[in-house]
């Protein structure tokens, strides 16, 4: 016969994430932000975390696919650490931000977490062009035609000057998580050779281009941004995180 002790006492430690909570949308059809993640959150210390949730998406990038997502979103965000609080959420798709709109995603997350502040990398993007005091910005995309007249004139909107904007037309996120680092270079070098930009921006959070950013900023003298690294940061500001991380680029080397 076995017998059962219950009711043991215990005492509570600090927490994972008992600084701050941060909660990550990523796209069902994403290869490449939770690694980026990853990749910044190993620098810090365990108090600071993020747990993430995919939302059902079409895998071909197109307006309407985009648009679909937007429903989805408040039960995605509500299967985030359930009846638990966040302090921040970050949506990690830039296209459907500017699809839907800033202040419809902030929504449809808030529904299900009233207390947490929402980024996405759009609103990241503003954020840290704001910060670098930057307004002329080249723009690559891998999107197709259609979905990148919708973030153009998102952009534009929002008061950034865009003066060249390039596209690798590419509707597969499958495809778009493996272009290589050599590709990106030589269209960003492209878009920037004999135009005054003041920075770079690369959209698209299945692109892989976090750990490659220092070496690009330093091959073309400009500063970089990719979706996954701005949305990392500003959520990351959201949740009161401003300490320098060398590594993934001028901006998050600023105080």
């Amino acid at each position: 016969m076995t017998e059962m002790i219950e009711n043991l006492p215990f005492a509570e430690a600090e927490g994972i994430g008992a600084r701050a909570a941060i909660g990550l949308i990523c796209l069902a059809s994403d290869y490449t932000i939770e690694q980026e993640f990853r990749e910044v959150f190993a620098h810090l210390d365990p108090s600071i975390a993020f747990y993430q949730a995919r939302v059902a998406n079409d895998p071909v990038i197109t307006p309407e696919s985009l648009a679909a997502m937007g429903p989805r979103l408040t039960e995605t965000a509500g299967r985030i650490l359930p009846g638990s609080d966040l302090d921040v959420i970050a949506y990690g798709c830039t296209s459907a931000s500017t699809v839907l709109g800033e202040d419809a995603v902030a929504r449809a997350v808030q529904t299900a977490k009233p207390g947490a502040r929402v980024t996405t990398p759009i609103t990241a993007a503003f954020q840290a062009f704001e910060a670098l005091k930057l307004h002329r910005i080249a723009v690559l995309t891998p999107y197709r035609r259609d979905v990148n007249e919708v973030m153009l004139r998102y952009l534009r909107e929002g008061g950034i000057d865009v003066p060249v904007f390039g596209s690798f037309n590419e509707e597969h996120d499958r495809t778009v998580s493996r272009i290589d680092g050599r590709s990106l270079c030589e269209a960003v070098g492209r878009l920037i050779r004999g135009r005054e930009v003041d920075a770079v921006f690369v959209s698209c959070t299945s692109i892989r281009l976090l750990d490659g950013i220092d070496a690009l900023e330093a091959e073309i003298g400009l500063p970089v941004f990719s979706s996954n690294q701005v949305l990392i940061w500003h959520a990351l500001r959201l949740a009161s995180f401003a300490e320098p991380i060398a590594g993934f680029g001028r901006l998050f080397r600023q105080h």
